[in-house]
């Protein structure tokens, strides 16, 4: 490192190599997802399942942890909570992409009202109407996924997390490892 903080040498050039590689990885993982959507949508639902196991164990871990006899009663049942929940979208991922899907346009339609209000209260700063354009879309988008439930359960999780994944991966070819990031700076 030199004084800025900047990563130099030998170190910046492997980083740079591997944000190169993993923007790659990015990238393709992201188009094959928008060109499989439903298999991409049915393995994003089995990840969010194991999670969600993994989540049951840790409130498990904590209730055995807990100083009172209710925290250890309501660690253990929201734990098997958690870990039925999981189990069900590792087993059922298919059926379970329903329900996911659903859950993603009330939170779309939820976030996109949201972001409406923001704009309001914010409308007559500079560059305000970003959240305008935020909320609209994000609405639009959530009225789209409902109003084509259960169909829109084929393509939209899938199509959602690949675009997603393209940009990040863009973001990280785009990235140049030799400058300092914001945070750096500030």
């Amino acid at each position: 490192m030199n004084g800025t903080g900047v990563a130099t040498g030998t170190a910046s050039a492997e980083g740079r190599g591997f944000s190169r590689t993993f923007g790659i990885v990015l990238i393709v993982i992201g188009v094959m997802a928008i060109l499989l959507p439903l298999v991409a949508g049915i393995a994003i639902t089995a990840i969010v399942g194991w999670l969600v196991i993994l989540a049951g164990i840790a409130h498990f871990a904590y209730g055995w942890h807990a100083r009172s006899t209710g925290a250890v009663v309501w660690q253990f049942l929201i734990g098997v909570l958690y870990v039925v929940v999981g189990f069900y979208l590792v087993v059922h991922p298919a059926s379970a992409l329903l329900t996911l899907t659903l859950l993603l346009a009330a939170y779309f339609l939820i976030e996109g009202v949201v972001e409406l209000v923001m704009y309001a209260r914010l409308r007559r700063l500079h560059q305000a109407n970003w959240f305008l354009w935020d909320g609209l879309i994000t609405l639009l988008l959530g009225i789209l996924i409902w109003a084509r439930w259960p169909v829109s359960s084929v393509w939209a999780l899938g199509t959602i997390v690949g675009i997603s994944l393209i940009s990040s991966g863009i973001a990280r070819l785009s990235f140049r490892s030799g400058r300092p990031m914001l945070g750096q700076l500030v």
